[in-house]
């Protein structure tokens, strides 16, 4: 048989259901309802909650795919239609399978179908209970063939017990919600009180539960036992009432309170102005702004400004939005400190005791700061001044600020500049704007309620920009001793004199300051510290402060001189400390573990003992790197001074040619190539084969090669690797040196002499060679930094040639 054929059979065989479905075929003689109800019924899906006999309730279905199932139901005699619950499927899912249909439905009767923008409703009047037998058509109009579940005789004591405590729970149910008395009326229009089994399934659909629970009442064909499961509804339901009761009323309660109180205080007010006891809001708002501003010393073009807007903020409405941004304003206006300065204290030997309280080592920046306290001093104001600390994180720059304000008697502001991209943050939004408000420098005067404060600009070499301004710009009207005078702050819009503050600003390095920027600053250098000033700061500042912020004393827990410099030099080698406290804190956090188990039991840590809390030495005892073609170099980065050791190697004498490893910067390649070019052009004067490099393929090496460098200062060094491969001989040891190398052999001078020399302390290494036009910076280091070592001086490579390799070079021009 085809297809087409196929499908004209199925669609006789559903004419001839449809036909017989529609017959009636007890219209000729008196039947009971139940014996009217049709065998086979079109099914319509619901998806929210079960239908159940005793409900007459409307329901809205898509027009597609169910319009043609209420149509055929339409064109039937009894207008039957069977509803079923589909559990767990959404509407906009798609039709839902047949298999997914619950067994158990509920017949209803149409009435009164309608269409409505893509919807169909109609009211469904609940008739009984069916079960699906057979699926006639699967697919939308489902067709079913249905039995009617006839419900067992029960015991009549037991049921009117049972309906009189459904019929109690309706009433309580009433009591706490009105909105169930419609469907009540609806119900008694229909049935009598006395009817249990329509009155069983009327009081689950009055409930709120979910719709698995409803489906397994309607699955319950025993009375007895669908009333128990129905009561058991109707139990949880009261309760949920009840509870929404309770809060309704709490919180209608605290709404009366509240209203009452709000009555009460305005008939207070009212009768306080009546007695004239009391001001409005307005009233009071300027009289204690006019209170703050007697207390102040504003110049005149701020006394006028604050009499415009108090003239404004009098003839403004308080529910006006003008009126909050002219109160706010004035709020500002007031309490910025007009023509209140601190005194400073110029006792300079009670500085220099602060300085030294409060940081070990740095005896040149104490000095460069009790001079300029003395230059104030002799003056008789500081002003007019920045100064800018320059250092590796972790030497004390923040602290260094803030012990200059204790020595002047000053009061301290910091704030970081460290990623700050909007220039409103300097000189503050224009009122226009909404949520406006002043720049930091008004903040910090009102903060600290002085014209005169120290301000900390954190992290200057940082500041960013971007489309909304250039923070770095508008820095320098705020910081130059020339324009600050008449500082002009966009929201306050009035000039003010920040010309009385001393600004402090710290860095880490110089190159990303803006050039106009510095040029307006004093630079101070923290270059670090040595092995021995660490050790006196871990043991007078670090270690104390830790020990009081864990509530121990000394004889508790008690760290050892030498276990003190096994953690400076095994774990904490970098230029700052800040590393180092963290390494102490966790000794001191170890300890405490073990006081907790033995409390009378003192911790004495050793270098034994450190190991045990922090883990094998990150460092250990370097030997300097010897042979041919390995030397020293001493280098600065913006962490500090670090030596560097560079190595040369002869691969192969089959080409000539030259490589370079080690992730080296373009100044740093090109300082090799000239090292390169030189040397290899000066052999036969250095006492070396001509022809070495001819025949020879050199590799230059930098270790640490996942470590970016940069930078002239390794030109000497490089020269010196790449001379000693070609004379076969290794420089002399325990030497480092640092220096610009140029084509003719002349050595220019480098930056960073103070770290460098530092970190060749921290090596071990007291042989240094250093540019002649260096000289000035190391003559100006402090003796203990320059004592035991020795400096060789280079003003031509040919020096650096006669400290190495221990003789003079040949005396003749250079061949290029």
């Amino acid at each position: 048989m085809n297809d087409e054929s196929q499908k004209d059979t199925f669609e006789e065989f559903e004419e001839d259901v449809t036909e017989y479905i529609g017959k009636d075929e007890h219209s000729k003689s008196l039947a009971l309802p139940q014996q009217m109800m049709p065998r086979r019924m079109y099914v319509l899906p619901v998806t929210n909650r079960p239908f159940f006999p005793a409900q007459v309730q409307p329901i809205m279905v898509n027009q597609d795919p169910w319009q043609e199932t209420l149509k055929r139901v339409s064109e039937t005699d009894h207008k039957v239609l069977g509803v079923c619950y589909v559990g767990e499927h959404d509407g906009e899912q798609g039709i839902p399978d047949s298999e997914s249909l619950e067994s158990v439905g509920c017949a209803v009767r149409v009435h009164h179908a309608q269409n409505e923008e893509g919807k169909v409703q109609f009211i469904a009047q609940g008739l009984q209970r069916f079960r699906i037998v057979q699926w006639l058509r699967r697919k939308p109009p489902y067709l079913v063939e249905v039995e009617y579940p006839t419900e067992p005789e029960e015991d009549a004591d037991e049921l009117k017990a049972y309906t009189l405590a459904i019929i109690s729970s309706i009433k309580e149910l009433l009591r706490t919600n009105p909105l169930y008395g419609e469907e009540v009326k609806q119900y008694l229009s229909r049935f009598g009180p006395d009817d249990s089994s329509p009155l069983a399934d009327f009081g689950a659909s009055m409930t709120s539960a979910p719709g698995a629970e409803l489906q397994d009442v309607l699955n319950t064909v025993p009375l007895l036992r669908r009333m128990e499961k129905v009561l058991l509804l109707m139990r949880k339901e009261q309760e949920v009432a009840r509870l929404q009761s309770e809060i309704s009323e709490e919180v209608n309660a605290k709404v009366q309170k509240h209203q009452r109180e709000f009555f009460l205080k305005e008939q207070l007010k009212v009768i306080q102005r009546e007695l004239g006891m009391a001001k409005d809001d307005k009233t009071a708002d300027i009289e204690r702004f006019e209170a703050r501003m007697a207390e102040l010393n504003p110049p005149e073009q701020v006394t006028e400004r604050f009499a415009d807007e108090v003239q404004k903020l009098q003839v403004l409405e308080q529910g006006s939005p003008e009126y909050g941004v002219t109160r706010n304003y004035l709020d500002w206006l007031t309490q910025v400190p007009w023509g209140i300065h601190s005194e400073d204290h110029f006792d300079l030997p009670e500085a220099r005791r602060i300085l030294d309280r409060d940081h070990d080592g740095l005896d040149d920046v104490k000095s460069r700061i009790i001079e300029f306290l003395a230059e104030g001093s002799y003056k008789g104001e500081v002003s007019g001044s920045i100064l800018l600390l320059v250092g590796p994180p972790g030497v004390g720059k923040t602290s260094i600020g803030r012990s200059v304000a204790d020595a002047l008697g000053r009061e301290f502001y910091r704030f970081s500049v460290g990623g700050m991209r909007d220039e409103a943050e300097i000189k503050g939004h224009r009122r226009t704007y909404i949520g406006a408000m002043p720049g930091k420098f008004v903040q910090a005067l009102k903060d600290s309620k002085v014209s005169n404060p120290v301000i900390m600009l954190d992290e200057i070499d940082k500041i960013g920009a971007s489309y909304q301004g250039d923070p770095a710009s508008a820095l320098l009207e705020t910081l130059d001793p020339e324009q600050n005078r008449e500082f002009l702050d966009h929201y306050l819009d009035v000039r003010m004199d920040l010309s009385k503050v001393l600004f402090v600003c710290t860095a880490n390095q110089l190159d990303t300051i803006p050039r106009p920027l510095l040029d307006r600053m004093d630079v101070i250098r923290l270059s670090g510290y040595i092995a021995e000033e660490k050790l006196a700061i871990a043991k007078h500042h670090l270690l104390p402060r830790l020990l009081k912020r864990a509530g121990l004393l000394k004889k508790q827990l008690n760290i050892t001189d030498a276990a003190l410099k096994q953690v400076i030099d095994g774990y904490a080698r970098e230029a700052g400390v800040r590393n180092l406290e963290k390494l102490l804190h966790k000794v001191i956090r170890k300890g405490i573990v073990k006081l907790l188990d033995n409390p009378d039991t003192p911790i004495k840590v050793g270098v034994a003992d450190l190991p045990a809390y922090l883990g094998q030495p990150v460092f250990r005892k370097e030997k300097s790197l010897k042979g041919t073609g390995v030397v020293t170099g001493l280098a600065w980065t913006a962490m500090g001074g670090a030596t560097l050791s560079i190595e040369a190697s002869r691969i192969h004498s089959s080409q000539r040619g030259f490589k370079l490893t080690g992730q080296l910067g373009d100044v740093m390649r090109e300082s090799a190539e000239i090292a390169y070019s030189y040397v290899s052009s000066n052999l036969k004067r250095f006492k070396a084969d001509p022809a070495f490099f001819d025949k020879s393929f050199v590799h230059l090496h930098v270790p640490e090669g996942a470590t970016p460098k940069d930078g002239p200062s390794a030109g000497v060094t490089m020269a010196t690797a790449l001379l000693s491969i070609a004379r076969k001989e290794a420089p002399q040891q325990n030497i480092a040196m640092t220096g610009e190398l140029t084509l003719t052999g002349q050595v220019l001078p480098v930056g960073g002499i103070r770290e460098k020399v530092i970190a060749a302390r921290r090596q071990k290494i007291n042989n240094l060679i250093l540019p002649e036009a260096n000289r000035g910076d190391y003559e100006e280091l402090p003796d203990y930094l320059k004592e035991g070592l020795t400096v060789n001086f280079a003003k031509h490579y040919s020096d650096v040639f006669q400290v190495c390799f221990g003789n003079k070079p040949r005396k003749g021009s250079s061949v290029h």
